[in-house]
């Protein structure tokens, strides 16, 4: 028993220098000299963050810092390297109770087969700086490439490892599409908690079904309809505004702020399509009826401002309702808010062909 224990040791230690020796031959290049989707604005403090500098100061705090996490943005290149490793360094260090590690501050790396965007794997965060191998052992085929940010955590600095001798460059497919993206406004539920990875975020899940760049534009418990995010999203020529924000609003927000966040991007995209989403309906309602009481006004107060929107001349403003966004078991939430990858999976599967029309 003991040689066999000893056995084991040598072995994993032949194997953590053997990949130690791997990640040092690697040559390493800038994540930012690469395309770099998802980013709603190009005059951003630094490279990875969500909104113009100038909202500094202007916006409250919370908004101001949360707007310094990644959620999707994502890097896209062409490389021909049988290893893809990468460096990066977060901000924040984040760490939460009931999310975990590599969807806060994980990358997420995903391959274009035949058209579609397969998982390949996770980078999986050691500590504030990692350094790890994503894949090995591949063919060394030329493919395109897609690496997720994290979603709760900002980057000091991200590089790409490929091997030495390997090319990395920029893509040669425009996927997903750039230009007219579909800009999400909401929550930490649009931000992405608490998917597991990255790419499982249900903006990010649509960006690959729809084949077009998406903004995340989601504040965790603070998408309280600030006019000057209403302000900043109606200068980005989008394809649609999906505003889901109401598990962070009272009826009292919504009654003073909702129409008038609207009428800011109106005034400026009179016809681009805005789609307005119900609050999902929290599993625990069953249980906590002030819960059951609150979900239930505020979509009944979202309808009427959808109403009154529409009475007003609106054509091109729509409405999703939430009986059916992440099913009816019970089972698609983390700590029956936060949603799992397969809540996430159901509510992109439910939006598809809604937005799909309105893109077109």
């Amino acid at each position: 028993m003991k040689n066999i224990f000893v056995t084991v040791i040598v072995s994993l230690n032949l194997a953590l220098g053997s990949m130690a020796a791997s990640l040092d031959s690697l040559k390493y290049v800038e994540a930012k000299t690469f395309q770099i989707i998802g980013k709603g604005f190009s005059d951003t403090q630094t490279m990875y963050e969500r909104l113009p500098a100038s909202l500094e100061g202007k916006t409250r705090p919370p908004v101001w810092s949360l707007s310094k996490n990644c959620s999707g943005l994502a890097i896209r290149f062409r490389t021909n390297s049988p290893i893809i490793a990468a460096k990066w360094e977060v901000t924040g260090d984040v760490v939460m109770n009931h999310f975990t590690m590599t969807g806060i501050k994980g990358l997420d790396l995903y391959s274009l087969k035949n058209g579609k965007w397969q998982f390949v794997n996770t980078a999986r965060p050691k500590e504030k700086a990692t350094t790890a191998v994503i894949i090995n052992h591949m063919a060394g085929n030329d493919e395109e490439y897609m690496l997720y940010l994290p979603l709760y955590d900002g980057l000091v600095s991200l590089e790409i490892g490929v091997k030495s001798t390997a090319t990395i460059e920029q893509p040669l497919v425009d996927s997903p599409r750039k230009g007219h993206p579909v800009v999400f406004y909401g929550t930490s539920i649009t931000q992405g908690g608490c998917a597991s990875r990255a790419g499982m975020a249900y903006p990010n899940i649509l960006s690959r079904m729809l084949d077009r760049e998406i903004v995340n534009l989601g504040f965790s418990g603070n998408g309280q309809l600030d006019l000057e995010i209403a302000e900043a999203m109606a200068t980005i020529d989008a394809s649609c505004f999906v505003i889901d924000c109401l598990p962070n609003v009272s009826v009292a927000q919504m009654n003073e702020k909702y129409s008038r966040f609207l009428k800011i991007i109106r005034e400026k995209k009179p016809n681009t399509p805005i789609l307005l989403v119900e609050t999902i309906l929290f599993p625990h309602r069953h249980f906590d009826q002030t819960v059951f009481t609150s979900l239930q006004q505020k979509n009944e107060t979202l309808q009427q401002i959808f109403t009154e929107q529409k009475k007003e001349g609106d054509r091109s403003i729509y409405y999703l309702k939430a009986d059916k966004l992440i099913g009816d078991d019970q089972e698609a939430t983390v700590d029956g808010v936060h949603l799992t990858d397969l809540g996430f999976l159901r509510m992109a599967e439910n939006m598809y062909p809604v937005i799909r029309k309105l893109i077109k």
